[in-house]
């Protein structure tokens, strides 16, 4: 056999977890022009040897070559090889590396200059009760690069929950739109949006909860450390919607969680319970505490938010006296991993909740964590209104 025809090659390639092995000395080549298929019962190992090629498992040992060179500790976003998932099901424990892959190939395309018009003739309402840089501009453009209209609603331009029911607002916009995004204060807004509205319904950010935030977030962390199994992630400050996000997003993610918050400034002790399930069935740990040298000690990321939230404004003064113990600055840094990286949601207030040397630091990532609002939301409104 002539080598030169070998495109993929699989060498003694093994996956163990635990004390068990899901792959063990698995060996395949495939040579140009070839169609593969894998065939067997449940649990032999089929769909984790597919993503060990796409990348989104690391082997244990063994070799992945590519036209000859070793991809197997790559990310997947770095690999030349394109993979079809079989459902796209947001935010599911199975499934969060593949809406963090898909987010990552749009990118790639993106940056390529290839154009994906997925949602070409298709309208995304944004409503805004509660303003926002990242959020418009990132689902604004995203819509627009995927090949639909985004329609920015402002307060002043509709009356939710205020002039006219919930209800009523679901119901008149789901006959004209496509899909509709919220960014809002009241969490309840978004459930009841959901319920009455038979489209899609993206929750933005609400006082409880910022999901949209924490898959950027993920894809961030993906791309800078080539995996989330395994990880730790520290965050330091107010338990509030970044918090209870991140908690959720860690459990799905297979990665730890600590969060340190001061006394009465804890996480809502509902997502807690929630989040504690969530991390009892992924076998991860969650370490809750006042304690922030506890939280960050072996962070491989280290996060933390603003003090004063929007609609906070008045209570400025008393949190930054009570939260500044809970400062991000190189002292704190010293106790992460060597190679943590930081990540912020921004807006950021240095000299506050984060020293400049952290936040401008080499180990900062907070614009590739602000770029990539723009990959992970277009990745969940192709997949909802696609």
């Amino acid at each position: 056999m002539n080598k030169q025809d070998i495109i993929l090659e699989l060498i003694n390639v093994n996956k163990k977890y635990d004390d068990s092995y899901a792959v063990e000395n698995f060996n395949l080549y495939v040579k140009k022009g070839e169609f593969i298929t894998f065939l067997g019962p449940s649990g032999c190992g089929k769909t984790t040897t597919l993503r060990m090629i796409a990348g989104f498992e690391m082997p244990t040992s063994g070799q992945i070559l590519l036209n000859g060179e070793d991809i197997a500790q790559l990310p997947p976003h770095k690999r030349p090889l394109n993979t079809v998932f079989q459902r796209y099901a947001l935010f599911s424990h199975l499934d969060v590396y593949d809406n963090i892959a898909f987010g990552l190939k749009l990118k790639k395309e993106q940056k390529s200059g290839i154009e994906h018009h997925i949602l070409k003739g298709k309208t995304l309402g944004m409503i805004f009760t509660k303003s926002s840089t990242r959020t418009r501009v990132s689902f604004e453009v995203g819509m627009t690069q995927l090949g639909g209209y985004p329609l920015f609603l402002s307060s002043n331009d509709i009356q939710l929950g205020r002039g006219e029911s919930i209800y009523d607002t679901a119901k008149v916009l789901e006959r004209m739109l496509d899909g509709i995004m919220i960014r809002t204060y009241a969490h309840q807004d978004v459930l009841d949006l959901a319920e009455y509205a038979n489209i899609p319904v993206i929750n933005a950010l609400t006082d409880l909860l910022h999901p949209c935030q924490v898959l950027a977030d993920l894809m961030t962390t993906y791309e800078h450390k080539g995996k989330l199994e395994g990880l730790k992630l520290a965050y330091i400050g107010d338990g509030n919607n970044m918090a209870h996000s991140l908690m959720y997003g860690c459990a799905k993610a297979g990665m730890d969680c600590a969060i340190a918050t001061p006394e009465n400034y804890q996480c809502d002790a509902e997502v807690v319970a929630n989040a504690k399930d969530d991390f009892k069935k992924s076998g991860k740990e969650l370490i809750l505490t006042t304690d922030p040298v506890e939280a960050i000690k072996n962070a491989d990321v280290v996060y933390t938010d603003t003090w004063v939230s929007m609609g906070q404004e008045a209570e400025k003064a008393e949190r930054q006296k009570i939260f500044m113990p809970y400062q991000v600055n190189g002292e704190l840094f010293k106790n992460a991993a060597d190679d943590a990286v930081f990540m912020h949601c921004l807006p950021a207030y240095r000299g506050f909740e984060v020293t400049e040397e952290v936040i401008d630091g080499p180990q900062s990532v907070i614009f590739d964590e602000a770029e990539n609002r723009l990959h992970a939301q277009k990745a969940v409104m192709a997949t909802l209104m696609g």
